[in-house]
C-alpha cells in the first residue's frame, strides 16, 4: 500500500498546484488547458487501445459493457458521489451568483469522475499494483505517480478542486488490487490485462473528447466493459476450438 499512498501524494500536490493556477487564470486560457488535456488524453487512450489484438472483442465489450452501465447508471452514481464530496467541502460564497455554484458544482462532479477513470483505467496502475502486493516492487506504481502528479495539475486547473478527491477511488481501486494481488494475477492473464488496458485507453479517448467538447460522453457508463472484456478475452480460445473443431 506504501506505493498507493506515494501515488495518492502526488495527486494531492499536482491538485493543489491546479488549483493555484486555476485561480490565477482568466476562463479564456482556461479554455487553452481543457483543449491541452484533451489532447493529452486522446493521445494517451489511442496509444493505449492500439494495443488490443481483437478489435471485436473490444467492441463488444464496450457495446455490452456500454448498456449495463446505461441501465445501471453507473456515471449517474459515481457524479453523486462526486456532488456529495462537493456539499461536505464547498463554501457559500454570496459573492457569487446561482449559476455559477451550479457550474462549479458540475465541474466538481465532472472533475472528480474523470480523473477516477483516468488514474485508475490503465495497465500500469493493474500491473504496478500487483507487483507492488506480490513482490514489493514499487517501480512501476511510482512511475505512474509522477506521471499523473502531471496530469492533476492540467486536470485541476480546468475542473478545479474535485479532481483531489478521486485519491479516495485509487485508495479503494488501488489498493484493493495491491492486497488482493496473489489471487488476481493468475486470473488475468497477460491476453486479459492487454484487453483492459486497451478498453481502459478508449475510455481515457472519451475523456479526451469531453475536454475537447467535441461530444459529451457518459464514459463511467462503460466501466463495465473493463471485466467484459476480462471475460471475453478468457473465453476467446475456447471459442476458437470449437471453430476450428466444425471446419475440421
Amino acid at each position: 500500500m506504501v506505493a498507493t499512498y506515494i501515488n495518492c501524494l502526488t495527486i494531492i500536490l499536482g491538485s493543489l498546484i491546479g488549483l493555484f493556477m486555476r485561480s490565477k487564470i482568466r476562463s479564456d486560457i482556461r479554455n487553452v488547458i481543457f483543449a491541452s488535456s484533451g489532447f493529452v488524453s486522446l493521445t494517451i487512450g489511442m496509444k493505449m487501445a492500439l494495443t488490443m489484438e481483437s478489435f471485436l472483442i473490444m467492441m463488444l465489450s464496450l457495446a455490452f459493457g456500454g448498456i449495463i452501465g446505461f441501465v445501471l447508471d453507473f456515471e449517474g452514481g459515481i457524479l453523486k458521489i462526486g456532488v456529495f464530496f462537493e456539499k461536505i467541502t464547498s463554501r457559500k460564497n454570496p459573492g457569487h451568483s446561482e449559476e455559477f455554484r451550479i457550474a462549479e458544482s458540475k465541474n466538481f462532479a465532472k472533475g472528480f469522475l474523470e480523473a477516477s477513470i483516468l488514474f485508475c483505467a490503465g495497465a500500469m496502475t493493474i500491473v504496478g499494483a500487483i507487483n507492488a502486493g506480490l513482490d514489493g516492487n514499487y517501480e512501476l506504481i511510482l512511475i505512474k505517480s509522477v506521471m499523473d502528479g502531471f496530469m492533476a495539475i492540467l486536470f485541476t486547473a480546468a475542473y478545479g478542486i474535485g479532481v483531489i478527491f478521486s485519491v479516495v477511488t485509487i485508495l479503494v481501486y488501488q489498493g484493493g488490487l495491491t492486497l488482493a494481488a496473489g489471487w488476481i494475477a493468475p486470473l488475468m492473464g497477460e491476453a486479459g490485462l492487454a484487453g483492459i488496458s486497451a478498453v481502459g485507453g478508449v475510455l481515457i479517448m472519451m475523456i479526451g473528447l469531453n475536454l475537447l467538447g467535441i461530444k459529451e460522453f457518459k464514459t463511467a457508463n462503460f466501466l463495465p466493459a473493463l471485466l467484459i472484456v476480462l471475460i471475453l478475452t478468457a473465453i476467446s480460445p475456447w471459442f476458437s476450438e470449437i471453430y476450428l473443431s466444425l471446419i475440421t
